[in-house]
């Protein structure tokens, strides 16, 4: 075939593509490319060493043209300086801060951090006096947690815990911390719930509601207390508002979290008896797991808190004893109606009774008590009643303890208790005796009226004050003048006047 002009054929030896694909040179190995890349970096004055008469570069030429080139890198940082002289425009304090700052912040070394408390699941215990009561119905275990020449706080925890693991976060919030200098407080764990507990025998008969109410009593005898404030969760509450009916004279207060005045409803029962026997022929299994849980968290615990869920779970696994658990479980599903009932205002009085002390009535917003406790509110006086729903928690002492805190600081308040820096009024201790004129008290025009601070105690107008206000009860008197108790709070001057 002829060949056009202008074209070369491809089986002459001429390669068509030899200046494009090929190169004209002989192909540089890989040592004169790194020699020839270290050389553009380092500069033209450091290339002796890479065209000496060796072919190699050793380790050591490498090394020290790594080490010129970082120091070169930190003189260039470091050439400029914060100024440790002031300017005109820095006032007295930047200055002394400008002039004591270190010139490189590449290392800055922190020194005394230390943890001020700890928040471990065992520093309560550590932090209390452990005894053992004896009761009618068996030992009871109190941990005594402060001075025991304050007022006392009873509390009682909730099924499947103990002191320790219901009251250890709580009390070791900082607002807590400031709260227990001015009161001892006296951990009740229930019979056979301690962390590991031996099991009780197979003729055990595990004490009823009733029971456990009125086996505090032999607590208060024991350490000689008059009256104490009730603070408990879940079956603790149930067995401390037993306790306040049977014994209305040995309760100042109440703190109730989660707490149910009605007995155990269909479903309830099913569950909780299931779970009890569950707990006797298996152990802790992954229903009681769940059932418990729920109980205390609400649904969807992992979603607000997976380490706390965690360490709950753990603790359920681990520490609680099945059997013992069972027969508290029993107990509490078996528990009866309180029969408490509200007054209406000026209607006759029923036989039906209810709590004469000041109770607050706490639930979460995600708890499955919240029903049981705004029926338990119902059953209450108004005056003397106040219900809080915390948002956003169902396990309220974990997962909300600042608001429950603060909560407990103003109602303790309240009703008498001063806390933080301000001197404890405690109702069985010396209180402040105003004497005031008889003819102003009557509401008379008197101008010889006479206001003395005394120290002891009467029988005649006593002054309560709930929620900043007054309310004054006259009592009859022989004397001349009327003497007013005031156990919360200084006269206003509304009454002074």
């Amino acid at each position: 075939m002829p060949q056009s002009e202008g074209y070369v054929s491809l089986n002459e030896a001429t390669n068509v593509y030899n200046s494009t694909t090929e190169p004209t040179k002989t192909t540089k190995t890989v040592l004169e490319s790194v020699k020839k890349a270290i050389e553009h970096a380092v500069g033209k004055h450091e290339a002796h060493l890479l065209n000496s008469n060796d072919s190699k570069i050793t380790i050591q030429a490498m090394n020290n043209l790594r080490d010129q080139k970082e120091i070169k890198t930190i003189s260039k940082t470091t050439s400029v300086r914060m100024p440790s002289a002031p300017t005109h425009t820095h006032t007295a304090e930047s200055t002394r801060l400008l002039g004591t700052m270190p010139a490189e912040l590449d290392d800055i070394e922190l020194r005394s951090v230390q943890l001020q408390q700890s928040h471990s699941r065992d520093s309560i215990s550590n932090a209390c006096d452990i005894r053992r009561i004896a009761t009618d119905k068996g030992d009871l275990t109190v941990a005594i947690q402060g001075d025991v020449t304050k007022p006392a706080i009873l509390t009682l925890h909730d099924l499947g815990l103990n002191y320790a693991s219901t009251f250890t976060g709580f009390f070791n919030y900082p607002t807590m911390r400031a709260l227990l200098e001015n009161f001892c407080v006296y951990h009740v764990t229930a019979p056979g719930q301690e962390e590991n507990a031996p099991t009780f025998p197979e003729n055990f008969v595990y004490p009823t509601m009733d029971e456990l109410a009125s086996q505090l009593l032999f607590v208060l005898s024991h350490f000689g207390l008059k009256t104490v404030i009730g603070f408990g969760v879940g079956c603790g509450a149930n067995i401390l508002v037993r306790f306040a009916l049977q014994y209305p004279d040995k309760v100042g207060a109440l703190c109730l979290v989660n707490c149910s005045s009605t007995q155990a409803g269909w479903i309830e029962w099913g569950y909780q008896s299931m779970n009890a026997r569950n707990l006797r022929s298996k152990g802790m299994t992954q229903g009681v797991l769940d059932y418990l849980m729920w109980h205390h968290f609400g649904r969807n615990p992992e979603e607000r808190n997976l380490d706390l869920v965690q360490m709950y779970k753990s603790y359920f696994e681990r520490s609680v004893n099945p059997v013992n658990l069972a027969l508290f479980i029993d107990s509490y599903i078996k528990r009866t109606d309180m029969n408490i009932a509200r007054t209406p205002t000026g209607s006759p009085q029923a036989n039906t009774s209810t709590l004469k002390m000041p109770v607050l009535n706490i639930t979460g917003s995600l708890s499955p008590h919240i029903d049981d406790t705004v029926t338990f509110n119902g059953r209450l006086e108004p005056t003397k009643t106040n219900w809080m729903k915390i948002s956003d928690c169902g396990l309220v002492l974990e997962e909300q303890p600042g608001k429950l805190a603060e909560a407990f600081r103003l109602f303790l308040q309240g009703e008498g208790y001063a806390v933080g820096a301000l001197q404890k009024l405690s109702r069985e201790s010396t209180s402040f005796i105003c004497t005031i004129n008889n003819n102003e008290v009557n509401g008379n025009n008197g101008n010889d009226t006479e206001i003395d601070v005394l120290n002891g105690n009467s029988n005649g107008r006593k002054f309560n004050y709930s929620d900043g206000a007054a309310t004054a009860a006259l009592a009859s008197s022989t004397t001349t003048t009327n003497q007013i108790r005031i156990t919360e709070n200084p006269l206003p001057e509304s009454i002074v006047n």
